[in-house]
């Protein structure tokens, strides 16, 4: 399983690097608190991030994510997130 390291470069906006052995990759993701709200309003932007991730690497390799993006992307390239996100941050 691979490591997700989470840092806030500033408000709403987040550095996250993914750590399997041998390589790593590293996303700017804009967080903004109406997404937050939206997706888990119970939670750390960290902890949403964290399981965005999770979510994300169930279905594609870190390379495959990009490198910048606002984290309701996440929705247009899979419909089911909003659904599978809330699941489980329950």
């Amino acid at each position: 399983m691979a490591e997700i390291r989470i840092k806030t470069e500033r408000p709403e906006t987040y550095r996250v690097e993914v750590i399997e052995p041998g390589s790593q990759s590293s996303h700017q993701v804009t967080l903004r608190s109406v997404d937050l709200a939206r997706y888990a309003p119970s939670v750390e932007p960290e902890t949403l991030l964290r399981a965005s991730f999770e979510f994300l690497l169930e279905r594609e390799p870190k390379e495959s994510i990009l490198g910048s993006f606002d984290l309701p992307v996440i929705e247009r390239y899979f419909s089911e997130y909003p659904r599978e996100i809330r699941k489980r941050l329950r």
